[in-house]
């Protein structure tokens, strides 16, 4: 019960904050320019001000293609509620900015450019989040076998399939890969979305995903919102290894693999890891969701941590709250000591579907 009290207050919080933030635009649209039918845009505001909330609560327990539609039309107007909420923030500091300095300004016409500003780059933001890029990295390990040397390995993370992005997407992100021909895939967690869906038939086009030294997957923290079973029965079922704090040796290389509820405090984490030994002699690398805690592989004696979860934040204002909390390792590849930490923005979206100053991406990793 006291559960289900904190998650009703969340909504509740949430749901107040785009109250007052669709309140915020009326207002802006209607300073010193009352609209000619302002009951008609209070309610249509007032309208989208719920439909997240309410789609985002009927995503969770249903699959129809009208829940499946209203979530994705939701989704798509919290995007472009955040650019034009910047936009409204804009006006009034130009409004304010005019003011001191005693300059004339058509407030009205301000806001009608900005919001259309806002508006386009909301509308490049859905389409660039549809474009997945190939990045290329070189990675340089210390001991790594000879038998590595050249060898590739594509990184996905953060597909996210369910009311957005289905079988169909991940079938097409499959071919993507396949034609890279990897010697190894790495699936860094948030396969799924953690709505409604059927988790086996989402996830059969996995069976077509091979690579000569096998497809590792570790759970993250959508898959286990609550019991991850049906996503993991379902990966599994595909012919994906599934590592839940459990080391392989392919061809001499170490890989582990920690889910993220096994890595979500150093303490989590150095537990995960003690129990599995780790030859210091030899190259390692640790797949686990979130790049939250590297300075425990690093003394763990891991040469690289491959991991997603941030997105880049996917679009502004949200990228820079990534980059405040995750700071270099946001994205890309950086260095902790000594070992190294590849971060990839993935390949799908949590919530609006929309990217600005991030791109969806496959990592494919060549190895020195």
């Amino acid at each position: 019960m006291r559960h289900r009290g904190a998650i009703l207050r969340f909504i509740a919080v949430v749901q107040f904050i785009l109250f007052l933030a669709h309140y915020f635009l009326y207002q802006t649209w209607s300073f010193q320019h009352p609209p000619a039918h302002p009951g008609w845009l209070q309610a249509s505001l007032g309208i989208l001000s719920v439909s997240f909330v309410a789609a985002s609560l009927l995503a969770f327990s249903h699959t129809s293609a009208p829940v499946r539609a209203f979530y994705r039309g939701a989704a798509v107007w919290m995007g472009f509620l955040s650019f034009l909420f910047l936009a409204a923030v804009f006006a009034w500091i130009v409004l304010g900015i005019t003011s001191v300095v005693g300059l004339p300004l058509n407030f009205h016409g301000t806001v009608e450019l900005l919001f259309a500003m806002g508006a386009a780059l909301g509308l490049y933001g859905l389409w660039n989040a549809n474009w997945t890029r190939i990045t290329r990295t070189r990675v340089r390990l210390e001991n790594l076998p000879d038998t590595w040397r050249g060898r590739k390995a594509a990184l996905i993370t953060d597909v996210h399939l369910g009311h957005v992005r289905n079988r169909g997407f991940l079938q097409r992100l499959i071919a993507k890969v396949l034609n890279e021909e990897p010697d190894l895939v790495f699936i860094a967690g948030d396969l799924f979305d953690g709505t409604a869906i059927d988790a086996h038939k989402a996830a059969e086009p996995l069976t077509q995903l091979t690579a000569p030294h096998g497809v590792y997957f570790v759970a993250g923290n959508h898959e286990q919102f609550g019991d991850d079973t049906k996503y993991l029965n379902a990966i599994a079922a595909t012919g994906v290894r599934v590592l839940k704090n459990e080391r392989v040796n392919v061809d001499g290389l170490q890989i582990v693999g920690v889910p993220y509820n096994h890595a979500t405090s150093t303490v989590d984490l150095a537990a995960a890891l003690r129990d599995l030994p780790l030859d210091r002699d030899r190259a390692s690398i640790l797949l686990v969701h979130a790049p939250d805690h590297p300075a425990v592989a690093e003394a763990k004696g891991f040469s690289l941590q491959l991991s997603g979860h941030t997105h880049l934040g996917q679009f502004i204002p949200w990228s820079w709250m990534a980059r405040r909390m995750y700071r270099q390792f946001v994205y890309g590849l950086s260095r902790i000591g000594k070992m190294q930490v590849f971060t990839s923005s993935g390949v799908g979206t949590w919530g609006p579907p929309l990217r600005l100053g991030s791109n969806p991406e496959i990592v494919m990793l060549e190895f020195e």
